[in-house]
């Protein structure tokens, strides 16, 4: 029966897109707000929304951005938004027994923005493969914050115009491990 059953939430995290491939279209303004929004609506401990986001929208902040990325994800130079995210940890909860939940309630917001841009039927892709120095070199973020993640976000461009590796990886099925291997219920085995 749960098997059935669908919800709004995961019919939009099935759709999520996962290319590669980011057309030349540039975002609404309003789209972009409705991305903040997303965001800022997270959960977070006692309401500290420690999350700090850099939206990269005009040329000059992008090839600032786009200067930070690995060459693994030059691909992510053609997005027309790219999305710095940051926090530090004295902006959010910090436990006795050491657990701090800034760079959770700041991943909760990524994933926020993550599904509202599938809503919108963008392409969002989070990456780790960026210097922090140069994202924080050029754009004077404070030593204190952690650059945790940069998103490539954009209308969705033509695969073929995309080199045959990238194409390859675009494709691909989406893998997720069987549930048993990632969730247990009532005890750890």
């Amino acid at each position: 029966m749960v098997n059935e059953m669908s919800t709004q939430i995961l019919n939009i995290l099935k759709d999520r897109k996962a290319t590669r491939a980011f057309s030349s279209a540039k975002l609404p303004e309003e789209m972009i707000n409705q991305l903040m929004d997303a965001a800022q609506l997270s959960a977070s401990c006692f309401n500290n929304q420690p999350w700090r986001f850099l939206f990269l929208t005009e040329e000059s902040a992008l090839e600032k951005g786009r200067m930070a990325l690995s060459k693994g994800n030059g691909w992510a130079k053609e997005a027309l938004l790219l999305v710095v995210g940051f926090t530090k940890p004295d902006l959010d909860c910090q436990l006795p027994d050491g657990r701090n939940y800034f760079q959770f309630d700041l991943g909760m917001a990524v994933q926020n923005i993550l599904l509202q841009a599938t809503e919108l039927n963008l392409v969002a892709r989070p990456m780790a493969g960026f210097s922090q120095d140069v994202i924080r070199q050029e754009f004077d973020i404070p030593k204190e914050f952690e650059i945790m993640v940069m998103v490539a976000i954009g209308f969705e461009g033509n695969i073929n115009e995309m080199d045959e590796k990238l194409q390859a990886k675009s494709k691909e099925p989406r893998k997720r491990n069987p549930l048993p291997a990632n969730f247990f219920i009532n005890n750890y085995e």
